[in-house]
Order: structure tokens, then C-alpha cells, then sequence
């Protein structure tokens, strides 16, 4: 806690920087820039008091994602994503892939997990808020979402196959293998943008599977 205490002072008594946050305070959000900043935010203590408001604020940075944190809209640090940030009584985890945020949770030192909630207007609260009013649509996207991306990496392994077979060292001891499987460009297409669409429903309603949504590095090619 002493650290922490220091930690804050520090962040505090730094001076405002030009940054893509824009200087000390949390930025309120804007719909425009809902393909590149995510916004969630969670109720919980803070160094001074019970029920604070801590707020991670997620923008695309190059080819990579960049983290606030934020306390009652002051900003107190910022890290590249993956970022793990220590609050009062736990760490606040944050993961992305470059779909969006796979991962979002204060996890507490009792090791109980609470997931932060994004904020609205985001794209992960609309898709939420879709999900909350048509359920059985948002079931059916998300079984449509599950098929393609089965489809995919149906697709994806054998022709993953061929290219690591198709390398001279491995041909040369184990042989080559050539895909069964081969599709038009435009239907490659086709697919990899569906691909690309599943795979970011997927993230928006934070889901995952290892096996499944390895495919989301695949459609990226």
C-alpha cells in the first residue's frame, strides 16, 4: 500500500504530456473512435476511500494496443497492452488481440475476478446492448460467428500443412503435402473477411476458445 501511495503521488505531480490521451484528465469518448479505443470501467476502493471509479482507457497504437488507467478520471499510468495494474486490493488485467480487448478483469488478492464493464457508446457496450434486448438474435449471430471461424480453420490447417511441408529442410526429411482443399481468391476473400468479422464479434462479447479463435491469427494473412 506505502508503494502504492508513492506510486500515486508521483503520477500526480507529473506533468501533462501531449499524448494520445490528452493530457491528465480522461477524454470522453467519441463514437468516430469506436475502431480504435476502448473504454471500461469498474466500482472498487481506492488508496483514499471505498467505491472509486477506475477506468481503463485502451487506444491502437501502431501495431499495438496502449493502456491507461485512470482513477476517478485522473489519469495514474499507462502501459503497453498486455498490462497488469496494481489497485487497492488486486491487479487490474488487460489483453487484446488486434480484433479488440480479450481480456479485461480485476482480479482481487483473494484471487475472485470481476469483470470491468465497458462504457457506454463503446462497441462492446452496443453489442452488449443488443445482446440484453435480442437475445435470440445476438444467439444467432454468435452461432453464425462459430461457423465461420470452424469453416476457416478447417480451411486454415491444411493449407498451414502445406507452406511448413513445402519449406526444403522439412521436404527433404518428411516429404511434401499438398491441400485437398482449394479455393477460388474470390471465395479467399470472401472467408477471410468473414473471418475478420467473427473473429471481432467474438472479442466484442469477450469469448474464447484455444482452439477456436486461434483462426483469428490465420484470417489476419
Amino acid at each position: 500500500m506505502v508503494r502504492f501511495m508513492d506510486r500515486l503521488r508521483r503520477n500526480a505531480s507529473a506533468t501533462p504530456d501531449d499524448g494520445t490521451d490528452g493530457g491528465q484528465r480522461l477524454q470522453p469518448f467519441r463514437r468516430r473512435e469506436m475502431l480504435h479505443r476502448a473504454l471500461f470501467t469498474i466500482s472498487h476502493d481506492g488508496p483514499d476511500g471505498p467505491r472509486r471509479t477506475w477506468t481503463v482507457d485502451v487506444r491502437m497504437k501502431d501495431l499495438g494496443w496502449v493502456a491507461g488507467l485512470y482513477l476517478d478520471g485522473a489519469r495514474q499510468e499507462e502501459h503497453d497492452v498486455p498490462a497488469a495494474f496494481a489497485v487497492p486490493g488486486g491487479t487490474i488485467e488487460v489483453k487484446a488481440s488486434m480484433y479488440g480487448i480479450t481480456r479485461m478483469h480485476l482480479v482481487l488478492d483473494s484471487g475472485r475476478e470481476r469483470r470491468l464493464a465497458p462504457v457506454a457508446g463503446t462497441a462492446e457496450d452496443l453489442r452488449g446492448r443488443l445482446a440484453r434486448r435480442h437475445p435470440r438474435l445476438s444467439r444467432t449471430i454468435g452461432v453464425l460467428a462459430i461457423a465461420i471461424l470452424v469453416v476457416n480453420l478447417a480451411l486454415a490447417v491444411p493449407q498451414a500443412i502445406e507452406i511448413v511441408t513445402g519449406l526444403p529442410p522439412i521436404a527433404d526429411h518428411v516429404g511434401s503435402f499438398t491441400s485437398p482443399v482449394s479455393t477460388p481468391p474470390w471465395l479467399t476473400a470472401v472467408l477471410v473477411f468473414a473471418g475478420i468479422v467473427a473473429a471481432t464479434e467474438r472479442v466484442l462479447m469477450r469469448r474464447h476458445n484455444r482452439l477456436l479463435d486461434i483462426e483469428t491469427i490465420w484470417s489476419s494473412f
